[in-house]
């Protein structure tokens, strides 16, 4: 059974920072792209980050270049989001995700709340 569980969220000053890790388990992790969306209150959700299964390649979404940064640890079955600079505009439920194909489809973790305020 596919179990991916996050941790790391929590409330932050703008400017501060805060490190996203996912735990993933039952299924072969370093096979797979790995990524992060969010989803704020009454928006839908959007991908922020992906990385490729073994980390050599990584794209974000415009709104989080250069601030947030996406690793992955195979060894440990762990993807991260690095998450810098943090804007107000940021605050969202953040979603670690897999998507294993038509025949397994996707999975999604519990989600963690992010909050950046004063």
């Amino acid at each position: 059974q596919v179990q991916l569980v996050e941790s790391g969220g929590g409330l932050v000053q703008p400017g501060g920072s805060l490190r996203l890790s996912c735990a993933a388990s039952g299924f072969t992790f370093s096979w797979y792209v790995m990524r992060w969306y969010r989803q704020a209150p009454g928006k839908e959700r959007e991908l922020v980050a992906g990385i490729s299964h073994d980390g050599g390649i990584t794209n974000y979404a415009d709104s989080v270049k250069g601030r947030f940064t996406i690793s992955r640890d195979n060894a440990k079955a762990t993807v991260y989001l690095q998450m810098n600079s943090l804007k107000p505009e940021d605050t969202a439920v953040y979603y670690c995700n897999v998507d294993r194909g038509t025949y397994y489809g996707e999975s999604w973790g519990q989600g963690t709340q992010v909050t950046v305020s004063s």
